[in-house]
């Protein structure tokens, strides 16, 4: 990693991850491999900082943890790429206990549980669906009703600017939003020792 870290993919360490390699690997890796419309590519990291907020916006008493367990959702991709999901199911197993491996490793060196609950991921798992909704119509070409078919239809009145940023300002925008969430969570944790 940029950080310097070296990261054992088969055994991943919590002591060698760090934020910004995350956040770097993130900003450079291109949703739909690629294929979209626009001059920059859609980024998992601003990805990933839209679930967050559709989380939070469909479960509006989600706690911070979970909160920042969506932010992360995508994490291990800063390592292994997004690869689009038939592809995933080709290769089955053995790229799912990479991602989940390194997951675990994510979440514990941030102070999560390693293993998030049922619900969280169900919720997670939504608001995916929903931002890949948005992404599919306004960056990879499909038309709505194949997008109502493939992905979550949002409810009704939700917007979501799907506009890709550059590889700095997606980069800033996930650390941004990272260090909020962990403020937040320092403060909460803070509050329940008093």
């Amino acid at each position: 990693m940029l950080s310097g870290r070296r990261l054992d993919l088969l055994n991943p360490s919590p002591l060698d991850i760090e934020i910004e390699d995350i956040a770097h690997g993130l900003a450079r890796v291109a949703r739909w491999n690629g294929q979209t419309k626009g001059d920059h590519a859609f980024s998992v990291a601003q990805h990933s900082v839209i679930v967050e907020a559709i989380c939070a916006l469909l479960v509006p008493n989600m706690c911070v943890e979970d909160k920042l367990a969506a932010l992360l959702h995508d994490a291990p991709e800063y390592v292994i790429g997004d690869m689009i999901s038939p592809f995933k199911s080709i290769l089955g197993d053995s790229y799912k206990d990479i991602e989940t491996r390194l997951e675990h490793a994510i979440h514990m060196r941030f102070g999560l549980p390693a293993a998030i609950s049922k619900k969280l991921k169900k919720n997670i798992k939504k608001a995916d669906l929903i931002c890949a909704y948005f992404e599919s119509i306004h960056l990879a070409g499909f038309d709505e009703s194949e997008a109502k078919r493939l992905f979550v239809q949002p409810p009704k009145g939700m917007i979501v600017d799907v506009t890709p940023l550059e590889v700095p300002q997606a980069q800033a925008l996930f650390l941004e939003r990272f260090n909020a969430l962990l403020s937040e969570l320092d403060a909460e944790i803070a509050k329940r020792s008093k």
